[in-house]
């Protein structure tokens, strides 16, 4: 009988080709294992060092624990990234100290956590907590095996566990532990929940000046101070349905806080590049703005529907509106905050600070994406655009038939 190794890796060698008849059997032979009472055992702990050890090859190519979760989420489903889950927190036992923080905080956040007694038993223990027979389990496995295998590299934006500079927190730190981000998240909870889009609209614009003070107040004191921290990244969700018009929010958003973006389409996934609490601040605003276009999105659709119309167009210009719309406000509130910073601070002393920053910034988008191409994203639907920019800014009343062609940076695979 061939060994566990041997026979999962003719099965992911079977499952990332195209004979759909030699993967079931390689499959039936993985069910079939390596004979004798320990037979089933000795597959289950080889399946799960082999998960562990691949997930450990992605770290240094750029992934991180919150990016394999969500492409697996994405191609594989909930319940296989559970799988690739348990992957991650074995190779976690792997690792040594110093751990940064981060990691183990995105580890909290995946629930990522060895609940199992036994390796050997794992793939048989996790089957019964999932409720799945053992071909329903081997077959899961064998195709998180196969994902691993096949992601490309990625942007290395933070060092990972083991690598030079990977200290307890790494270059861009942990959280901020800002108290006015915490008033942000409260000002964007309102926003979130008001059935009055006025109200939501003004409370986003305060979150967007608080946002903006903080940003300049941190860079002054940044200027007086050796410098602690560098540009970083983070990546946020721009993934179907409508990708094109999340990752169009995304670089709204990144850019009226000093931020440059990137969208990975084949990925499902955007990564924003600037300073740590500017980076906070637009995953804080991103998130809160896609759950108010979305609420307003599916209210207007509700409508079409009623009307006996298709939403599909609809729905992506109405969100390709929003974004650009809400992009010009998050704009011109910071604008507004950097002439009053500028009067008070000194354009002489705030605008050098500010052009370093952004400079730096640029600087790390060139590093990290030198290969990166426009996206061009269309308009379909004349009244969902409309709609759209009306949910942006109800104090408007130029809303135009037409949309302006507006293109979003797209990272290519191989390009990185």
């Amino acid at each position: 009988m061939p060994d566990a190794e041997e026979l999962i890796a003719d099965a992911v060698a079977a499952v990332r080709g195209t004979d759909v008849r030699l993967a079931e059997r390689q499959l039936d032979r993985l069910v079939v294992g390596t004979g004798g009472t320990e037979g089933a055992a000795d597959v289950d702990a080889a399946i799960l060092r082999r998960l562990a050890r691949n997930v450990g090859r992605l770290w240094p190519r750029g992934w991180q624990p919150a990016d394999l979760a969500r492409v697996a989420d994405r191609r594989l489903g909930v319940r296989p990234a559970r799988l690739l889950r348990d992957a991650v927190a074995a190779q976690r036992r792997e690792l040594p100290d110093p751990v940064p923080s981060w990691w183990d905080a995105q580890l909290r956040d995946l629930d990522a956590r060895v609940w199992w007694d036994d390796d050997a038993r794992h793939l048989a223990a996790w089957a019964r907590r999932e409720a799945v027979d053992r071909v329903t389990a081997l077959r899961e496995a064998v195709e998180a095996l196969a994902l691993v295998a096949g992601l490309p590299p990625i942007a290395v934006l933070r060092p990972p566990p083991g690598a030079t500079g990977a200290g307890p927190t790494g270059p861009t730190g942990g959280g901020t532990g800002s108290r006015i981000l915490d008033r942000v998240r409260a000002l964007l909870a309102k926003a979130e929940s008001t059935t009055f889009p006025a109200e939501a609209e003004a409370l986003t614009g305060k979150a967007q000046e608080l946002i903006t003070r903080h940003r300049l107040d941190e860079a002054l004191v940044a200027a007086t101070e050796q410098p602690r921290d560098r540009p970083g990244g983070v990546r946020l969700d721009a993934d179907a349905p409508y990708a094109g018009a999340k990752a169009l929010l995304v670089q709204e958003v990144a850019a009226a806080n000093g931020c440059e973006s990137v969208w990975s389409a084949d990925l499902g996934f955007a990564t924003v590049l600037g300073w740590p609490d500017d980076l906070a601040a637009v995953e804080l605003l991103y998130t809160s703005l896609l759950v108010q276009a979305t609420a307003a999105m599916l209210r207007g659709r509700g409508e079409r529907r009623a009307a006996g119309r298709r939403t599909r167009g609809y729905d992506e210009s109405f969100l390709n509106a929003f974004a650009l719309r809400i992009g010009e406000r998050l704009r011109a509130a910071s604008e507004a905050a950097n002439r009053q910073a500028a009067e008070a601070a000194g354009a002489e002393r705030l605008l050098p600070v500010l052009a370093a920053r952004g400079e730096a910034v640029r600087e790390r988008m060139e590093t990290l994406f030198p290969g990166v191409t426009r996206e061009r994203l269309t308009v379909r639907d004349v009244e969902g655009w409309a709609s759209g920019t009306s949910a942006a800014d109800r104090a408007s009343l130029d809303v135009r038939a037409t949309a302006p062609a507006r293109q979003v940076r797209g990272g290519r695979r191989g390009r990185r």
